[in-house]
């Protein structure tokens, strides 16, 4: 990392695998005071948290969690079954890539806190992993907070119109409950609106060539509604790819 990139990007965070139980009951507690609110009592806790590494991003300071997401390797996409997006998703086409990928998932930021260096350390430590990984392809599920799709009719009608997935990767409906935001004439969207309301973690992926399903999916455990996304490594502007390695140093 030259000069101008470790003033750009001070290390205020840092990145690091889960290594013991704490660590990742530590991430399963921030996970559920996102996706399952205070108030609930309710564990944010799955089968897959099993097959999962667990990432947390800490502040260097103090050493306090301010997110953390978890990564799922697959060899290719023959084992894509085993993805928790395969839950929701119809992902035979996918199941033709021949190169290892990573599913990224719940991943969330503690409350309040809206750092971008955030996402741009997240970014850089699954760099790494890429990297080392042999990675050719990433995708998840990308969030939008509630199950009202209106709220989101700009969002839904950009990425219908500019971001949907190549027709050999094609995800297709699995779930019973999904909003089809591809079909049908619509208003030209409010682009500002849209941005503002897209998850940051989404118009990231976008940013870098990523494209999404043509429904999102009703998700009234988690209250949310969600978009699979995949993003092609080869497919990520080289300058985006080296600012994001320099992070990754």
């Amino acid at each position: 990392m030259n000069a101008r990139t470790q003033e750009r990007y001070p290390a205020r965070y840092i990145a690091r695998l889960a290594v013991c139980d704490a660590d990742v009951a530590a991430a399963r507690k921030l996970r559920s005071l996102v996706f399952r609110g205070a108030a609930s009592g309710t564990e944010d806790a799955d089968r897959f948290d099993d097959l999962c590494r667990h990432m947390l991003i800490e502040r260097k300071s103090d050493g306090v969690l301010v997110a953390t997401f978890r990564l799922l390797l697959l060899a290719s996409g023959a084992d894509i079954g085993r993805s928790y997006s395969a839950q929701y998703y119809a992902l035979e086409a996918l199941e033709a890539y021949a190169a290892p990928m990573v599913e990224m998932g719940r991943f969330c930021v503690v409350p309040g806190v809206s750092d971008p260096d955030i996402l741009r350390i997240a970014w850089g430590a699954v760099a790494r992993i890429v990297d080392a990984e042999g990675i050719e392809m990433l995708f998840g599920c990308s969030s939008f907070q509630g199950v009202e799709a209106a709220r989101y009719s700009d969002a839904f009608a950009i990425l219908g119109d500019h971001h949907l997935a190549p027709r050999r990767w094609w995800p297709r409906v699995k779930a019973p409950d999904v909003c089809r935001f591809a079909r049908g004439v619509r208003r030209a969207p409010d682009r500002a609106r849209a941005l503002k309301t897209m998850p940051p973690l989404l118009r990231s992926y976008l940013t870098m060539g990523g494209w999404v399903s043509d429904h999102a999916v009703v998700d009234r455990d988690l209250n949310t509604l969600h978009v699979f996304t995949g993003l092609e490594i080869s497919a990520i502007p080289p300058a985006r790819a080296r600012a994001i390695r320099a992070i990754a140093v």
